[in-house]
């Protein structure tokens, strides 16, 4: 059974930073692509950052781009999101995904074929 299990949302000041988490199992992430997406009350879910399965190619939303960085430890089934600069519009439920079928980062764009993880809270205080 595939799990995604995020963690290291909080409470942070406007200029703070985080590090979030994702612990991946159930199957090999190492050959499949991942990725962060966020969703604030009334809007959209979208796309935040994602990774290929080598962290070779990497997308960011224009948003994050400079702050934000993506990674991964394919040895220890690890996603990685580091928020620094944050930013009150920041402030979301950020969830953790992966490819079900494919190690492009081009995949995360397609949403219904990624597993989910339950989401972690980002909120921050102007």
């Amino acid at each position: 059974q595939v799990q995604l299990v995020e963690s290291g949302g909080g409470l942070v000041q406007a200029g703070g930073s985080l590090r979030l988490s994702c612990a991946a199992s159930g199957r090999t992430f190492s050959v499949y692509a991942m990725g962060w997406f966020r969703q604030a009350p009334g809007k959209d879910r979208e796309l935040v950052a994602a990774i290929s399965w080598s962290g070779g190619n990497i997308y960011y939303a224009d948003n994050v781009k400079g702050r934000f960085s993506i990674s991964r430890d394919n040895a220890k089934n690890l996603l990685y999101l580091q928020l620094n600069s944050l930013k009150p519009e920041d402030t979301a439920v950020y969830y953790c995904a992966a490819s079900i079928n494919s190690g492009n980062v081009a995949s995360m764009l397609d949403s219904t074929k990624q597993h989910w993880g339950q989401g972690t809270q980002v909120t921050v205080s102007s």
